[in-house]
């Protein structure tokens, strides 16, 4: 396998750094280490600590956008790609023990009202998942799958929102039972 270059390897020790710890819980001095790069390198490729947290917010949308190819795939059904879309992103979670959360979901919380910045990566790649979710609901009410006529945007915003509810809500009950709620809920009552 190919060695990251310095920068490279200051994100990837970042993005695990700060899902760990948390922003604000982790220092630069932690990413470094971590990176097994000196400390005086981290400002040679990031101007701070937030800089490098907002691009780590859009490297996770961009492997985020990777994820949900399924939901912008014509040749499966759009309740099927739905479905597939949020079991492999919980699976992808329950195998973390619940240890681990969504760095979407944690940099809001931790840093909405801290970080003009981030905020507005946070918000690009939130428009962006939503933006997928939105293809699939609409092909799905197009062809008659979804008899809601909610506005396909607001339904997909609504999809997103939920799903990160049930994913803070499975990690502070370590239980799957709010997956298991969101997916009975969606599929039995909400898309339909």
């Amino acid at each position: 396998m190919a060695r990251l270059n310095t920068r490279d390897q200051i994100l990837d020790a970042g993005l695990k750094t700060l899902l760990e710890k948390g922003f604000n819980g982790a220092g630069v001095q932690d990413i470094t280490s971590l990176a097994g790069v000196p400390k005086g390198s981290f400002y040679n490729h990031f101007e701070s600590k937030e800089a490098l947290g907002a691009e780590i917010v859009q490297c996770y949308g961009k492997a985020g956008s990777a994820r949900r190819a399924v939901l912008r795939d014509k040749s499966i059904p759009p309740l099927e790609r739905l479905r597939q879309h949020y079991t492999a992103t919980i699976e992808a979670f329950v195998a973390t023990n619940y240890e681990r959360g969504c760095l979407l979901g944690n940099f809001s919380a931790e840093l909405s009202n801290q970080s003009p910045l981030i905020r507005d990566s946070l918000k690009d790649v939130f428009a962006q998942w939503t933006a997928d979710l939105e293809m699939a609901v609409k092909d799905a009410q197009d062809q008659g799958a979804i008899a809601n006529k909610a506005d396909p945007a607001d339904l997909a915003a609504f999809l997103l929102d939920s799903y990160e509810g049930a994913l803070l809500r499975a990690r502070v009950e370590k239980s799957r039972r709010p997956f298991d709620r969101f997916m009975h809920l969606i599929f039995t009552q909400i898309l339909v």
